[in-house]
């Protein structure tokens, strides 16, 4: 007989979406995965990803036995036992830390699933040795940087107040793709009367159904955020009121504001002066609102200047925190404890994620541990990442659900349950909404857990104590004053609760108050207002999301990722290239062939291609993405690559 099981989605996504899973206990299938209704996020439905969990589950392509391999990249593979590949596993790391010493170690992970025994309770044994990790830095570090300048922590507005908003604004935010309940929750804004703005160089579809797109060229939002804020305050359209009690700096800021006039601003973005009069005309009309800042628009040498500056617009219009980045630092959660980074005695070495590549193809280390992320994509400067895995002084351990870019490059595969096959915990980090996420079917295969395999190679080495701790046990503690509305033992029970958030008045910043003009970045060494970068010349690739996948994910389901480049008709034309032709990207990194698609959704100068993307020629899309990590917050820079584009010399034929 068919049962349903309560559970969450773990993936790297906004809406962190609460599920019910129809399974088949006897065949130990599962059958479907829905929305859960109860849920004032979710709302009832899944997105595309979620509604192919059953298919992805049960994938051809899933690793369902550990392997050695005898020759990477790519070489053949010899299935071993559970403990011969343990044994392999804490034999070569126990070489490599006395030979070589921790900082040789590497754990590589991110947020492939983000459950908190799954990711972070796993990382004690590496946190014990004081293995090296990476900061964490490819996907938001720099506007968390950015928004710690101005408010002192990076949490705004909550995804169930964005209904009640008059203006919604998405900044650099493609969420009809990206977080489709967040965007469910502000097409509920607009039936109430909100209007909904979208600012993206490209014509989204989340820019193609707003009531009003605004195009800036790329890398130009610190000039279009000032030109708003100056004609707020030329039009009078600022809260005095709030700015004086709530604001430190707004002199400063202004005087910055004399500096760009709305001509100026348009030269610089090729935003006409009528449209930023537009929109900054809704800002001060239009109250309460909400500017959902995305992660993309921050993926570029000046992206964390542009999280600055667009931040600002809110408190100008008399709102606290009137903006959504991300809340993760809005929670309780004390992950600190669960990774034991809290007890351990040494600090690690932590290096840089953007600029890994060039650190693994120097071999800086010697054993790199893999789980939770698929670097062989993810990562920008791709030759460089691949050169490094492909080393035969590294020993490579990959720890992973299904075959994929990374595996090729492991000397021992070991296979993971997903989320469906084990039980877990999953803090959102846009909304309040946590609850147990329960097994709903047994592990396929001889898949083991993170924490499983974690605990047996910990007990082959000399490691801390509390590196065995009961993993209940350690997130019970590290909830104990996370949960608003009940305890542990009512989240065991299978109860949804609320997380306590922090208040969004309240800025733990030098001053006290929401810093238009930063005292901290004045102490930091950076400008206290935001700055706009130079932007250069030639083509700029932009990547974002596909609605079929998640970052690598998925591929198994719904094919590859569309190898395709938009390229808008001018350039087209100037370069001879016509639609369904096959072009080269390229530049001093790498060089990756597309389909070009012609079309007018991107302006002269700009491409776009789906993220992570493998090209015609088996290169893959970040072969050619930048890795030099921002000044600030140390952030990626996808989105300011630039390459050289021309029609492909050498025919391709499909596959």
């Amino acid at each position: 007989m068919d049962m349903t099981v309560d559970a969450s989605c773990p993936r790297d996504c906004y809406d962190t979406c609460l599920l019910k899973v129809e399974v088949d206990p006897e065949a130990n299938r599962v059958l479907r995965v829905r929305g859960d209704p109860s849920s004032p996020v979710t709302r009832g439905f899944v997105c595309p990803r979620g509604a192919a969990d059953p298919r992805r589950t049960h994938s051809p392509r899933r690793i369902l036995y550990p392997y050695v391999r005898e020759d990477k990249p790519g070489g053949p593979l010899r299935r071993v036992t559970w403990r011969e590949a343990v044994d392999l596993a804490a034999a070569r790391l126990r070489e490599v830390l006395e030979t070589h010493g921790p900082e040789s170690v590497l754990v590589l992970e991110y947020a492939g699933n983000m459950g908190l025994l799954t990711w972070h309770f796993s990382l004690r044994l590496w946190n014990s040795i004081g293995a090296t990790r990476t900061d964490h830095t490819i996907c938001s570090a720099s506007g968390h940087a950015a928004l710690r300048l101005h408010y002192g922590s990076s949490h705004g507005v909550m995804p169930e107040e964005i209904p009640g908003m008059r203006l919604v604004v998405f900044w650099g935010f493609n969420a009809a793709v990206s977080a489709l309940h967040l965007w469910t929750l502000a097409l509920e804004a607009r039936r109430r009367g909100a209007k909904l703005v979208a600012v993206d160089p490209r014509r989204s579809e989340t820019a193609e159904k707003t009531d009003l797109w605004v195009a800036p060229r790329p890398g130009t939002d610190v000039a279009l955020a000032y030109g708003v804020m100056r004609a707020m305050v030329d039009e009078d359209l600022v809260d005095r009121e709030f700015i004086e009690k709530n604001t430190y700096g707004y002199e400063h800021l202004v005087e910055e504001l004399s500096k760009w006039s709305l001509e100026r601003v348009e030269r610089i973005t090729g935003v006409p002066s009528r449209t930023v009069r537009e929109l900054a005309t809704l800002y001060g009309t239009l109250r309460p609102s909400a500017t959902l800042i995305g992660f993309g628009m921050q993926k570029s040498l000046g992206g964390g200047e542009a999280v600055r500056a667009v931040s600002l617009i809110p408190a100008l219009a008399g709102m606290h925190r009137g903006f959504y980045y991300s809340n993760s630092a809005a929670w309780l959660v004390d992950k600190s404890y669960l990774t034991g980074e809290k007890m351990a005695r040494n600090r690690p070495l932590v290096v840089s994620q953007v600029a890994l590549g060039r650190l693994l193809e120097e071999g800086s280390f010697k054993y790199i541990y893999i789980y939770n992320t698929n670097p062989a994509s993810t990562l920008p400067n791709q030759n460089a990442v691949r050169r490094g895995l492909s080393r035969r002084d590294v020993f490579v351990v990959v720890h992973d659900t299904h075959w994929n870019e990374t595996t090729d490059y492991a000397d021992l595969v070991l296979p993971a349950p997903t989320y469906l096959e084990k039980t877990d915990v999953v803090v959102s980090y846009s909304h309040r909404y946590v609850r147990l996420s329960r097994r709903a079917i047994k592990p396929l295969g001889e898949s083991r857990d993170e924490v499983w395999v974690m605990r047996r190679l910990a007990s082959r080495l000399p490691v801390d104590p509390w590196v065995m701790e009961d993993p209940w046990e350690a997130l019970k503690k590290a909830l104990e004053n996370a949960l608003e509305d009940g305890d542990f033992d009512d989240l065991l029970e299978g109860k949804t609760l609320k997380l306590v958030a922090r208040p969004r008045d309240e800025y733990p910043t030098p001053t006290g108050r929401i810093e238009l003009y930063s005292t901290l970045a004045e102490k930091e060494g950076h400008s206290p207002l935001p700055r706009q970068p130079e932007t250069g010349g030639g083509f700029t690739l932009i990547t974002s999301a596909h609605p079929k996948y998640t970052h690598s994910q998925f591929q198994d389901v719904y094919g590859p990722i569309p190898p395709v480049v938009w390229v808008n008709p001018l350039d087209a034309e100037s370069l001879g290239v016509r639609d369904g032709d096959l072009v080269r990207l390229h530049n001093r990194l790498g060089s990756v062939t597309l389909r070009a698609m012609v079309t007018d959704r991107v302006p002269p100068g700009v491409l776009w291609a789906p993220r992570l993307a493998t090209g015609l020629d088996g290169n893959p899309v970040n072969s050619v993405a930048l890795d030099e990590p921002q000044r600030l917050g140390g952030g990626s820079t996808f989105n300011s690559t630039r390459v050289f584009l021309e029609k492909a010399l050498n025919p391709i034929t499909d596959t």
